[in-house]
Formats: structure tokens, sequence, C-alpha cells
């Protein structure tokens, strides 16, 4: 009788694989090295002399090669790695604590809001968050909808004037989580936020799409077309939803990418949801608020790295300038965070950039252009 030998298709070893991974519940915790954490203050000021800004035209041209020869070989690797990985087993975050080193006496009071910030005294921050995106591979873009622009690196800073607002200078609600701008068809694929002050010790809330596991029933209908979402709260009241309608959960159907705002899609009572829409929605809310993460609190120098595909975020509703010591809230300088997002490709999104600028993306709703 002859021996036979039975092969496992490559396939179905991958499935089974990837279903025998637990489900993730937190976002990587990478301590950085005093060692790393020096380098990465020299490479800043290496190049600031080198090039100025960190919008240079020179440096975003040569980004990925500077990712790779300047940053600390660990990091570089963690970040490539992280992004070409969409498994079962990725959260879809990373937490590079103590990242850099913040002179607070330099940095000084931290201004009222956004449009007051000194971007001269940041120039050193932003060359090491696009080294960070560099290394993904990922090129920073800057969006219209995001402050007309505003250039590649965002200060987020509360705003007494909108505090109970759900956006980034708001401080007095919580900040629902949500994929940064969902409204988007060409949203950014990825996302760095450098922690420069957290006084008042606000947590970081994060919630990956991964901690489901695979697609169950109640994830698969947010695959169809039947979802509307409006433009943030950064837009006034008349930014209605729209007639488009786009899917929640795309690409793999076992285990998908999202495009989800629970603030604009389920709260806002202007979406425009039909019925159906908003049956589906509410019963994946009631899942996906069970697998929220907000235990961690970033301190001054923290940089969270997310994929915006995977990982969407938000915070807690603050008291800004103010910390608890004791039960009693003690005056502080005001949190200050800086974004920036990036996409891989700057050719899947030249439809939608300026014609002189392909890093600037002029989408403002669901295809719909800024004119």
């Amino acid at each position: 009788m002859k021996n036979i030998t039975v092969t496992t298709p490559d396939s179905f070893r991958d499935v089974w694989q990837e279903t025998s991974v637990p489900p993730p519940s937190a976002p990587l915790i990478v301590d950085i090295t005093a060692r790393e954490s020096t380098a990465m203050y020299y490479i800043g000021r290496q190049l600031i002399r080198e090039y100025g800004s960190y919008e240079n035209p020179a440096f975003m041209a040569t980004l990925h090669l500077n990712a790779y020869q300047l940053l600390p070989e660990r990091i570089a690797r963690i970040l490539s790695q992280f992004g070409t990985d969409y498994s079962a087993g990725q959260y879809g975050a990373i937490v590079f604590r103590g990242l850099i080193q913040v002179d607070q006496e330099d940095l000084g009071k931290t201004p009222s809001s956004w449009k007051e910030a000194d971007y001269e005294k940041l120039k050193a921050y932003g060359f090491i968050s696009s080294l960070m995106h560099g290394a993904v591979p990922s090129k920073p873009v800057q969006y219209y909808a995001q402050r007309k622009g505003g250039g590649l690196m965002h200060a987020i800073i509360p705003d007494e004037k909108m505090s109970h607002t759900q956006t980034g200078s708001g401080s007095r609600t919580d900040l629902f989580v949500h994929t940064e701008d969902a409204f988007l068809f060409h949203q950014a694929d990825f996302l760095s936020f450098l922690f420069i002050r957290n006084e008042e010790k606000v947590p970081s809330t994060l919630y990956s799409v991964r901690s489901h596991g695979a697609t169950d029933e109640i994830m698969r209908p947010l695959f169809r077309p039947l979802y509307k979402c409006p433009k943030d709260a950064n837009y006034g009241k008349d930014t209605a939803a729209g007639e488009v309608s786009t899917a929640v959960l795309y690409g793999n159907e076992t285990y998908p990418f999202i495009r989800f705002d629970a603030a604009e899609q389920i709260h806002n009572p202007d979406a425009g949801q039909c019925a159906e829409a908003m049956h589906y929605l509410e019963e994946f809310w009631k899942v996906a608020r069970t697998h929220i993460y907000n235990d961690f609190v970033p301190e001054a120098g923290d940089l969270i790295f997310v994929n915006n595909h995977l990982c969407a975020h938000g915070r807690n509703a603050f008291v800004a300038g103010y910390r608890e010591e004791k039960g009693v809230l003690v005056p502080c300088e005001r949190r200050m965070m800086l974004r920036m997002m990036s996409k891989t490709s700057l050719i899947n999104i030249r439809a939608v950039t300026k014609t002189t600028d392909p890093y600037f993306i002029m989408e403002e709703h669901y295809g719909n252009i800024f004119r």
C-alpha cells in the first residue's frame, strides 16, 4: 500500500493561522531607550540645519531615504513592518513611549488656540514626525478640509470657544472614537500624535476593528453602501450628509478596514441615516464600545502612531489647564499635541490634489472637490 501525503493548501493554512490568533485588545507599547531618545534629539537639530523646514521639497523628496538612514534601526524596523501588517493580530496603533525630549521652558506657555502656535519652536518635532511616517513608508500630506490646509503638522490645543465640540480643540465632552476624516474617500492612511504636553493627564482613547476578531453577523451588514457621514464639527450646521452613502467596513471580507465616526454617523441628528442603516450602526456600536481602549495616559514626548484604516481614536473629557491633585483641581499648562497625516501613494490621490502641490488634498466630501 502506498503512503499518501496530504498537503494543506496555503490559503487554508493562512486562514487557520489567522483565526487561531486572539483578537488584540490594546496597542503595542514600545519603550524608547535613553540612547534612542538622545539620537532623536540630535537628528531633529541636524535636519533643521540641513533643510530649515520639514516642508522643504528637498526634504520631502528624500524622506524615505532619510528615515531609514537616520532613525534608530529598531524604530525604523517596527514602523516598516507596521505599514503592511493588516493581519488578525495587528491592533493598528503603536505607542512610542518617551520618543523625544521636550524642553518645556523653551516651549513657553501653551497658546490660547492652534492659531497662535509658534511653529518655529516646533520644527524639530515636525522633522521627527515626518521621519516616522517616512519609515512606513508614507508621505505626509495636508487636507484643505483641515484648517484650509494649515501645513503638514497641526498643533492640537484646547480652545475654550470650542470646548463642547466634537473636535480636537474641544475638551469638556468626550471625543467619540472616529477614523480621521471619515467623510472622505481619500482619508489619511496613517496618523501620528506627538504629545508635547499633557499635564491634565488626559487618557488617549483607541478602538481597533481587529478587536472584534473575524467578521461576524453584526459586522457583515456594514459592508453594504448604506451609511451617510456629514462633515465633522469643524464645519457649520449647514453641512448635511449629502446624497452619498458608503460602507463602514471595506477591503478584506474576513479582516476588514473601517471608515467610522460615532459622533457624526450615530449621534448627529442631521446625518440623515435611513432606519435600516441606523439599526445596523447601533447594533455594531453596542459591541464596539466594549472594545475601546482607554488605559494609556500620554506623557510629554510620547508619540502614538495609527493606521487610520484599522484603528479609530478619541479622548476623554477634561478641564483644560487644570490637573487633579488629591481631589483638588490645580492650574497647569494646557494640553498640546502635534498631529501629522500621511498617504502611502501620491499617485492614488492625484485626482483630488492641487495641480501645483501633490501633497495638498482638496477633497471636500466623498469625492467632491473644494473649488
